[in-house]
């Protein structure tokens, strides 16, 4: 990661325990077997940001984040799989009939830095495919891609259009606007 220190895979297992064991009594449920109160690594106190994504069957069904941290890595977690899953405005609520198809993934990020640019070419020279996520902001509009969004999007082009539309722009402002640009890193944990 570009700064901050790296979770560990036992780590991310136990974020996406707590995402799922969140859900799950959000939903009436019981928590998932051995989900006890373990002694906390010190890396899951810090404040950071993170995103929570549900996948079914291979699609989007909901992702909820937050870039600046407002409270530490677990809580994060657990207010962001919750809003994934119920509150996502693209989505209707999770259902527990769709509990158990869902995979989560959990994503950490890194603190996000500014990227200098001159014109259109040069950001998209500047741009990481599959490494960077990418925050564009002009004025109040605003909008972020995790660098996991660069699977469905390669080209920088493409990228960069879905980006200013997902912001409320015109598809091209990357072209002829100066736009606000940051990039962060993730390290993102995946249900098997």
């Amino acid at each position: 990661m570009i700064d901050g220190e790296r979770l560990s895979e036992e780590e991310g297992k136990k974020l996406l325990k707590v995402a799922r064991d969140t859900i799950q009594s959000a939903l009436g449920e019981q928590k998932s077997e051995g989900a006890g109160e373990e002694v906390l690594s010190p890396v899951l106190s810090e404040r950071r940001g993170t995103f929570v994504t549900l996948t079914l069957q291979g699609a989007l069904r909901g992702c909820i984040g937050r870039i600046i941290p407002r409270e530490p890595l677990l809580e994060g977690v657990k207010a962001n799989a919750i809003q994934a899953a119920f509150q996502d405005p693209r989505f209707r609520p999770l259902s527990r009939g769709e509990l158990d198809q869902v995979k989560i993934e959990v994503s950490i990020l890194t603190e996000p830095v500014p990227l200098s640019y001159s014109e259109a070419h040069d950001l998209m020279n500047k741009l990481k495919p599959g490494t960077d996520g990418v925050i564009l902001k002009k004025g109040c509009k605003q909008a972020t891609f995790l660098p996991q969004v660069w699977e469905q999007l390669p080209k920088p082009e493409d990228f960069l259009t879905h980006l200013c539309l997902k912001a409320g722009l015109e598809g091209d402002a990357w072209k002829h606007d100066k736009l606000d640009v940051s990039v962060y890193r993730v390290q993102a944990f995946e249900e098997e």
